[in-house]
């Protein structure tokens, strides 16, 4: 039986990881598996392991008011060290982009422990962009074993840049496993049915009136801090102001670099109703009764096309540019009037609405988990 300690501590990396620890637990006779968190986002975390069930073997509970990079850094980091030693396990698994994937990494190959990567090989080859999420990534790279590319461009990248072909392994994005996995739930009446009542008595919103159109909004990347941000709201003012049948809705991040800009110049306006962020559940839900998303996320790219939901990604750049090349997503940068024009075009003009609607999801088939466990079990023989 082998050790398998899986590190991670925000909500997206719960999210992606929650289906490959479900699917090792099933293994018992295989695998050994500890789960260490260190709350990098505290309580968009917990909605997540509340979710899917999952109760960390070690939290850190890093998480202060105000904290940066360095205190993300050298929290984890110090923290990790002593996980490690009391853990031993034979692999660390992390996953994605955040620093507390690349702390995971990093202090395995301290401790000369292997590194297996979930959602490896993404790249925009733009240091800053996403910042810091780009580097994260790369130098997560230089430190890994065992490489679990989505896509057969993210092996490409990886190929690129000297990782030998028997480390990488396309599997496919495990984020479509947790959502089908969410979604296949919701198709039980009575569980849409507590969710429509949730909606409508909290925000008042409604899912069965026949002349709206729900635009589903997120935004919270650094780089877009400040003036990305103002344009960005100042968009969302415009296209609420030329189509009275939409409604915007958009659970607004914590961070108070978010908060201000989205509260002063869209407070008050009728068709858009600012919430507060929602568990993943429920942003599932919205996500399946929306007919466009506006987003700077990663993983609502993924997500997205396999629910039929066109993307408008309000970045410069994008380290997912699959969904791009198939149809799915337009990458559409901070600028008010590609936005506008953007979500506008998308609501009148029905065969564009289509043909991005209908297009194929390059993320997976929901089977990513099975194959990452598969490979673990065979590998670390």
């Amino acid at each position: 039986m082998k050790k398998i300690l899986l590190v991670f501590g925000t909500r997206p990396e719960a999210i992606k990881l929650a289906p490959v620890i479900n699917r090792l637990k099933r293994q018992k006779s295989r695998f050994a598996v500890i789960v260490c968190v260190t709350a990098q986002h505290r309580q968009m975390l917990d909605q997540v392991l509340s979710i899917f069930r999952i109760s960390p073997d070690y939290d850190l509970d890093i998480m202060r008011k105000n904290q940066d990079l360095f205190d993300i850094t050298t929290k984890s980091l110090k923290g990790l060290k002593e996980v490690f030693e009391k853990v031993r396990p034979d692999i660390v698994l992390a996953q994605g982009d955040t620093t507390t994937a690349f702390i995971a990494g990093l202090a395995a190959f301290y401790m000369k422990i292997p590194v297996g990567h979930v959602e490896a090989g993404l790249r925009t080859y733009d240091k800053y962009s996403p910042f810091p999420e780009e580097k994260n990534r790369h130098l997560l790279s230089v430190l890994t074993d065992y490489h679990f590319a989505p896509t057969q461009l993210s092996k490409s990248n990886l190929l690129r840049e000297g990782i030998p072909d028997e480390k990488i392994w396309v599997t496919g994005n495990t984020v479509i496993d947790a959502l089908l996995e969410v979604v296949r739930k919701q198709g039980q009446g009575s569980r849409r049915k507590v969710l429509e009542h949730y909606f409508k008595e909290k925000w008042n919103l409604e899912f069965n009136t026949q002349n709206s159109k729900l635009l589903l909004v997120t935004g919270h990347r650094r780089e877009n801090f400040g003036e990305g941000f103002e344009h960005i709201c100042q968009a969302l003012r415009v296209i609420a102001e030329k189509r009275d049948d939409v409604v915007i809705v958009y659970p607004v991040h914590l961070n108070p670099n978010v908060q201000k800009p989205v509260k002063r110049i869209l407070k008050g306006i009728k068709n858009i109703c600012l919430i507060e962020p929602l568990e993943y559940e429920q942003f599932v839900f919205l996500m399946n009764r929306s007919c466009m998303i506006l987003t700077d996320s990663g993983g609502i790219q993924e997500e997205a096309p396999s629910l039929g939901k066109p993307v408008l990604v309000m970045r410069n750049t994008t380290e997912r540019p699959e969904g791009i090349e198939a149809g799915a997503v337009k990458l559409v940068g901070t600028d008010q009037n590609n936005i506008v024009e953007g979500a506008l075009g998308l609501l009148e003009n029905m065969v564009l609405y289509e043909r991005m609607s209908k297009s194929v999801n390059p993320y997976g088939d929901g089977r990513a988990s099975e194959r990452i466990a598969d490979i673990l079990f065979h590998k670390l023989q």
